[in-house]
């Protein structure tokens, strides 16, 4: 599925994921390839993500945590997610 992150300054990541875990309202939560389409609040905490060969232009990666060979956090204040047709758009601050 198609991860794109998105900053008031840039999109600061847009790539192929297979998982992506987010800070929701109600609690974290996980999506996978084919899940169904959802809308949500995120709150402070961190976004992770998991994929194979994925790159995170130099510009940005200090905002970026590599937690494992494919897996990546980034500490987000608040934002918003829409993921329909396996494509996740994060609207993050």
């Amino acid at each position: 599925m198609k991860l794109e992150i998105v900053s008031p300054e840039a999109t600061l990541f847009t790539g192929e994921v297979t998982s992506v875990s987010v800070p929701g309202a109600k609690g974290e939560f996980q999506m996978l390839n084919n899940h169904a389409p959802i809308v949500s609040i995120l709150t402070k905490g961190n976004v992770k993500f998991t994929g194979q060969n994925i790159s995170i232009a130099p510009a940005f990666s200090s905002k970026f945590q590599q937690v494992s060979k494919d897996t990546y956090h980034l500490p987000i204040n608040l934002g918003t997610l829409e993921l329909s047709d396996n494509k996740i758009i994060i609207l993050a601050n």
